[in-house]
């Protein structure tokens, strides 16, 4: 269980993102390759940063298959099938405009489905590093109350923040997401 602090310069002032990022695998069917645990300390930071969020964070990331996220979205969302990701936020959005640099507080959980991350990753023709990057940053973003169930706009901010981010991180979209005719 590491702590990654970073530093972001912007608008004149330091902000400074502390998290603790758990990280628990639950499925046994997909190998978890070399340095997706560290990627994702990295996404989680880089929201943090990019959101300015003050404070000390937690949060939950969990790695399942296909047939236990099927499970979790049947139970909480009421959807019968297996998703890619599912978000759990312990605080409303508004919560995050009052935290000060002492707060030490838990956002909530990500569960990751391996399986479905794969499956994408070969989809859209880039790796899993990149797919699990997105995954962490998009779950991230529905922590702190960015929703695009509903499209619009609200999509198109979030959509925006997540690339915002990736690129940070250096994982920019590229061309591997357009799929071409065979």
């Amino acid at each position: 269980m590491a702590v990654i602090t970073l530093h972001l310069i912007g608008k004149g002032k330091i902000f400074m993102a502390k998290v603790k990022v758990l990280i628990k695998n639950t499925q046994k069917d997909v190998k978890i390759p070399t340095g997706i645990r560290l990627l994702i300390r990295r996404c989680c930071n880089a929201v943090l940063l990019c959101e300015e969020i003050k404070g000390e964070a937690e949060v939950s990331v969990s790695f399942v298959n296909n047939e236990q996220i099927h499970e979790l979205n049947k139970k909480y969302r009421n959807i019968d099938r297996p998703t890619d990701v599912l978000s759990f936020p312990l605080l409303q959005a508004e919560e995050f405009n009052n935290l000060t640099d002492e707060d030490n507080f838990a956002i909530g959980d990500i569960v990751i489905s391996v399986e479905k991350a794969m499956e994408q990753a070969e989809l859209y023709g880039h790796t899993i590093q990149r797919e699990i990057a997105f995954l962490t940053v998009h779950s991230m973003l529905h922590l702190l109350g960015y929703d695009h169930e509903d499209g619009g706009l609200q999509a198109v901010q979030m959509r925006e923040k997540e690339e915002k981010v990736l690129l940070k991180l250096g994982l920019p979209r590229g061309a591997s997401y357009v799929l071409e005719d065979k």
